[in-house]
């Protein structure tokens, strides 16, 4: 294994440099790397990456694969690794799977795109192939749902355990202009989370224009917050303890893209997510319309779903099911009451930071609450899985029977409001929302039982809050 992971880092040296020539040889900035027909650019700015690419299915699919190729191959070598260690089974068994189930439930048009992302991978000197990025962009619902429905029956029953994202929508009398404003950050096992510091801004020939947080190789956000060029305000978190599964219907990633690019309001958001949906990825949905002031919060399940609308109030988003048919048929161990778990502590403490701050709301307000570390079970500021800004790797007992010290939490936050999102721009930080610093090399000599993350586990240091714009350039 380790001649393998030498092999990779070597690879992505190599062609790290490429890019920095490509990128100086081109007619960008020696900042900016463009794709060879000059439409696609990446560059950096404080701990993100943003990517511009644009046009027909292929060609933007393919000025993705080109400028990310690094991060592709990089992607690849950690997903080999972690499936095999987590589930037992080869990453090319889950291959087999999404090459079998998904194909025939997507349009041409994204597969096209796909396409392009491994060619245009492939061109810059990434060896991989449209499987691949096929089961990459699955990759959630492949292996947390789909993977233990066909576990032997031992161990079959599905309980998806995730605690990941805090989120918040409020608009009317809520805010301090009347306008919708959306927060979110992200909670993901930090030996993944670091691919999730790509800003795309996907300009596509039909369709609407996203500007989305995501990673290299895939069409949707997946840490799913983004905004379209039709004023949708779009972000999620994961319900905790689901489930239900059906099997060969159409990927969340598929519906979600599809939705971002051709919904222009909250219905038909709604109705394209629904189509021939799986169970897959089942979330608590909160999107807001900058043309309309209107706010929605739609939980989707297997067989059920809940639309709720305001155009004077709010919503809370912690990995909860609030419509009683998900959280009693659909979900198990998920108990509103229990302010121990950081799911309903959670679903207490945002609420109570909306109503404090009523009427002054902003997105400068809207960082305070996701870098919020108040534990409502231990009424004190106590850093854990039970406060907003979560930090999982330093909480020693969290409930109910979890492994301490997880190397996961709050990784991001972002906040935009309407004004913004007409404009199709958000405010980010990477890494923790409260600037906490993560320092991997010193967390693995503190909990050894992590070493197998060792090559594969990243630091998060502290960066500053930027206003990045779709069509932004360096």
């Amino acid at each position: 294994m380790k001649k393998s992971n030498f092999k990779y880092r070597s690879n992505l040296f190599i062609l790290l440099c490429f890019f920095v020539l490509v990128g100086i040889g081109s007619n960008a900035t020696a900042d900016t790397i463009s794709s060879p027909d000059g439409k696609g650019y990446r560059f950096e700015k404080d701990g993100w990456t943003y990517l511009h690419i644009e046009g027909a299915p292929y060609e933007r699919g393919f000025q993705h694969g080109y400028l990310m190729a690094p991060e592709i191959a990089e992607v690849q070598d950690t997903i080999r690794y972690l499936t095999y260690h987590d589930t037992g089974m080869e990453w090319d068994y889950f291959l087999h799977a999404a090459n079998e189930m998904f194909p025939s439930h997507i349009d041409e048009e994204f597969l096209t795109e796909m396409k392009g992302i491994a060619e245009g991978a492939q061109e810059a000197g990434t060896n991989v192939s449209f499987e691949e990025i096929l089961g990459w962009n699955a990759y959630k619902e492949l292996t947390g749902y789909w993977w233990p429905t066909v576990k032997s029956e031992a161990y079959k029953k599905m309980e998806i355990e995730t605690d990941s994202c805090s989120a918040f929508i409020a608009t009317g009398d809520f805010t301090e202009h009347g306008d919708i404003v959306l927060g979110h950050n992200t909670w993901t096992a930090f030996e993944r989370a670091h691919f999730f510091d790509l800003l795309a801004d996907v300009q596509p020939e039909d369709g609407n224009r996203i500007f989305m947080q995501t990673a290299p190789g895939l069409l949707d956000s997946s840490t799913d917050y983004l905004v379209t060029s039709a004023g949708l305000m779009i972000a999620e978190t994961t319900i905790n303890s689901f489930n239900q599964y059906k099997a060969n219907m159409s990927p969340a990633f598929y519906r979600l893209r599809n939705a971002a690019q051709y919904a222009d309001n909250l219905d038909e958001f709604v109705s394209i997510m629904n189509t021939n949906r799986s169970g897959g990825f089942a979330n608590s949905w909160l999107v807001g319309d900058a043309k309309t002031g209107e706010i929605m919060r739609f939980e989707q399940g297997l067989k059920f779903f809940n639309v709720t609308k305001t155009d004077n109030g709010y919503f809370a988003g912690a990995n909860s099911a609030e419509d009683p048919r998900i959280r009693n048929l659909e979900c198990s161990s998920l108990d509103p009451t229990d302010i121990r778990t950081g799911v309903s502590a959670r679903m207490v403490r945002i609420p109570q930071l909306i109503e404090q701050f009523k009427g002054k709301i902003s997105t400068e307000t809207g960082k305070k609450i996701l870098s919020d570390q108040y534990d409502v079970w231990l009424q004190k500021d106590n850093p854990s899985t039970r406060t907003i800004d979560g930090v999982y790797w330093l909480d020693s007992n969290p409930y109910p029977n979890r492994p301490p010290f997880k190397p996961m939490g709050a990784y991001d936050g972002k906040v935009m409001d309407s004004e913004m999102a007409k404009n199709m721009s958000l405010e980010a930080r990477w890494g923790s929302p409260s600037g906490r610093v993560f320092d991997a090399d010193t967390f693995l000599s503190e909990h050894p039982q992590y070493g197998y993350l060792k090559g594969y586990l990243k630091s998060f240091p502290t960066h500053s809050w930027n206003v990045i714009h779709a069509g932004d350039k360096e």
